[in-house]
Parts: C-alpha cells; structure tokens; sequence
C-alpha cells in the first residue's frame, strides 16, 4: 500500500516537471528512487509468496512428514520435534503421525520433561560452584554489559506480553523471575543460553507447551508409559565441558548480537519463525534443526576477525560433536536395547528432529545394528502389526541402563540436602517446559515429593537409633 502510494505521488511529480536543468535532476533522481521501490515491492512479493506457499498445501499428501518407521512386529517409530509452540506447527504434522503416536505402547523422549528430578538435576547443572557467583567468574565489562541488558529485558517485558498471557493471568515479573530470576547463581555458558532466549519472539511464546512436551503431556493424558533415554547430565555436562575462554567469547557475541538488535543496526539471520517455516514447509536437510537440537546459537559470521572465526568455528564443532553425534550414537544404542528387551512393544521415539538428519544420525546407527528404518511419508498408512498387545509397565529391570530409565513408576534418587536448597530456588529456564502453568505444577508436585522423601528419612534414622 506504501509503496503503491509513493509510486502514484511519484508519477504525478513527473508528468508535471517543467524542464529546466535543476527539474531534469529531479526527475532522474525520482525516476531512480521509482526503481528501487518498484525492485523491493516485487522481492517483498516474492518473499511474500514464498512464505506462505507451504501453508497452501493442506492436503495430507502434501505435508511434511518427519515420521520414520522403524521395520518389526508390531513397528516403532522415530519421529523429529522442535522446540517451538506446538501450536506453531501441530497443524502441518500429517494424521499418520498423530496415528503412530496413538497406537505406540510406550512412548520415549531425550529426557522425561514431567518428571520433578529433571527439573531439579538440570537446576543444579547450571549452578556455580557452591559460594561462588557470576560476578566472581565474568571480566568488569562484560559483567556490566549483562546487567544493563538484563534490567532493559525486565523494563520491557511487560509490553513484550501478549493479550492472550496476560489473560492467563502471568505477570512480567513472574515472567522474568521464573526465566532469569536466579541469573547470578549460573554457570555463563547457561546465562549465554538465557539471554539468547529472552528476545520479544521467544516471550510471546511463554505458557504454550513446546512440541516435545505438549507430546510428553499427551502420552500422560493417555496413560501410555513414558521413559527418556538420556540421564540429564548427559545433556548438561557437554555444555559445561567448554573452556573458559570459548564461553567468554559465546557470551560476548551474544550481548552484541542483543546490543545491535536494541539498537536497530542488526537482523538475527535465523530465527524462530525461519526454524517453524523450514518445519511446516517438510525441509529435512536444513542445518537450522541442529542448532534447535542442540540449543546453541550459531556464532559462525563472515564479519568476524579471523582468529574469532577461528574460535566459532572449533564452538560449532565441539558442540556438533558433543551435543549431536555422541548423542546419537548413545541414543541410538539404548534405542536397540529397548527394541530388544521389548520386542512385543510399538515404541514411539520422539527425539529433537537434528538427530535424524545429516551425518551420523540416530538411524544411522540403528541401520548398523541391521534394521531397516524408512521415512515414512505423509499419505502412508500406518500398519499397527499383528502382535498388539495391552500395553504393560516398562520397569527399570534391564540390567545394562537401569539409571536412564525414567518411567512414570519410578521415583528419583536422594539429592544433597545443600543441592536441594538451591534447587527450590528456581526452574532452569532451557531444556525444560515452556508451559508455565506446568512449571508451577511440577514446582509443587517437586516440593510435595520432597517432603515426603525428608518425612521418610527422619522415620529412617529414628528407627536406626531405635535399634541401635
């Protein structure tokens, strides 16, 4: 409509010039500036269109599909998610899918996101060293320049809220405590992660479950087992096993990406919005679902001085080989084990869509062990096997992984009784639930188990003094 506007102003100006020299360079100037609206108005057409094509398709047919069958009786499944809004995208997933995840027995996630001992284990994974705080750890400057970007975020957050969260009642400071409240406590590599996640973008999203646990809510509300294939320090000790001076480097780049963003000079070149396209348009190639995977920005720039390139380059790649292919080759293995200490169950395997694309993926190292996992399109029809059968209690008597099992039966082990001081504190804002109303639910159910677990212990030691 802008452009539609000046371009009509603009045509009136010319037929009315009168001649003269100075007219003449005003006409070529306007015949110039005429140009360049016209070239962006049509690359904003394309753009346009081309956003929008995959949104077109609403056939079944024509849908991504991020399903792969895994060939048994009955047949399991792996299937790729992202952590985005799961409204964001469950429109785009084809019915076989939903289908797959109806008929599993058991469902298996990285890690099981309803579990109170996740979110208590991932809290005291991001912690500092008891005692220490980050203002002991980070340089002066890049201290200051984190607490400045932190107090503009809490100044703004209230108008970064939608009508819709506040009508659910959150409040910015909830907001902003339940995601950075604890700040000063963290190791920086996980504030590096924090500040990347506390843009405009990814507070409207707050309080819609991510598509992994929107899933893992389902498998609850359906009464199927549920179980995890990772322990969470698997997850977590990669993270804090890069050196100190490769995070001081992360977290820099990361508050100048932020700084240029606030002052208008800096476009974030992927975004969420880029990874939900790529998604609902079916890409299966595109690297933007390794770094959703492994929750780490991409710091790899062309503007960067070589020796910075340099230290984005060996980031990528230890994070790439940390995060992704020891993973999956750990995922993959305890994948074959469950397939074969259950082979009368259908297992649905809902791991972030990065393990089974690229090199040395998840199904790689299934097709190692000789089984035949096919991508299955979105106008298959699911075959359920012949061997349904009710679905039993997946227990954790497999003796060669008893600790990753985590299984809706099973009760997490004792923490430290200093470790559960700072757990109270606060729930680690990534790798964890994006639904607030959860948040609070698994904070409560965490506390209330917790009483009881102290309840037992003191009932414990008096009965040992007893008999003593």
């Amino acid at each position: 409509m802008v452009v539609a506007a000046v371009l009509d102003a603009g045509t009136r100006l010319l037929l009315n010039y009168c001649g003269c020299c100075s007219c003449r360079r005003r006409r070529r100037r306007l015949l110039f500036l005429l140009f360049l609206l016209l070239l962006a108005g049509a690359r904003h057409s394309r753009a346009a269109a081309t956003a929008t094509s995959c949104e077109l398709h609403r056939k079944q047919s024509e849908l991504n599909s991020f399903l792969w069958t895994i060939k048994r009786d009955p047949p399991s499944y792996f299937f790729g998610t992202i952590h985005v809004p799961y409204t964001r995208v469950w429109d785009f997933i084809p019915e076989n899918s939903k289908e797959a995840f109806q008929q599993s027995h058991i469902v298996y996630f990285e890690l099981d996101l309803t579990d109170p001992y996740t979110i208590s284990a991932l809290t005291s994974c991001q912690l500092l060293p008891q005692g220490k705080n980050l203002q002991d750890v980070l340089p002066r400057d890049i201290y200051r320049r984190l607490k400045r970007h932190l107090e503009y975020v809490k100044l703004m957050m209230s108008s970064w809220m939608t009508p819709d969260q506040r009508g659910k009642g959150l409040y910015a400071d909830y907001l902003f405590n339940a995601i950075a409240g604890n700040w000063e406590r963290k190791r920086p590599v996980w504030v590096m992660l924090m500040v990347n996640s506390l843009t405009e973008v990814d507070i409207k999203s707050r309080g819609v479950p991510v598509l992994d646990l929107y899933l893992a809510q389902e498998a609850e509300r359906l009464r199927k087992q549920t179980g995890a294939v990772e322990k969470v320090e698997e997850q977590c000790h990669p993270l804090n096993g890069l050196n100190f001076s490769q995070v001081i480097f992360a977290l820099n780049q990361t508050l100048l990406q932020q700084e240029n963003l606030r002052a208008g000079s800096l476009q974030i070149p992927c975004t969420t919005e880029d990874l939900i396209k790529h998604y609902n348009c079916g890409d299966l190639n595109s690297i933007i679902f390794n770094h959703d995977t492994s929750q780490v920005p991409n710091f790899i720039n062309a503007t960067l001085p070589p020796h910075e390139r340099i230290t984005a380059q060996e980031i990528d790649s230890y994070f790439t080989r940390e995060l992704i292919y020891k993973r999956n080759e750990r995922m993959g293995k305890r994948v074959k084990d469950l397939l074969e200490e259950y082979p009368d169950k259908s297992f649905f395997f809902a791991f972030g869509a990065g393990h089974f694309m690229g090199n040395n993926t998840v199904i790689d190292v299934l097709k190692r062990e000789g089984y035949e996992v096919d991508h299955t399109s979105a106008g298959e029809v699911i075959n359920s096997g012949k061997n349904q059968k009710t679905v039993s209690a997946l227990t954790s008597s497999s003796p060669e992984y008893p600790s990753y099992i985590i299984s809706q039966e099973q009760h997490p082990p004792q923490q430290k009784e200093e470790e559960e001081e700072e757990e109270e504190e606060l729930l680690p804002h990534l790798l964890l639930p994006e639904s607030i109303d959860l948040l609070e639910k698994v904070d409560r159910k965490y506390k209330k188990k917790k009483k009881k677990q102290q309840k037992k212990q003191r009932l414990r030691q008096f009965n040992d003094l007893w008999h003593h």
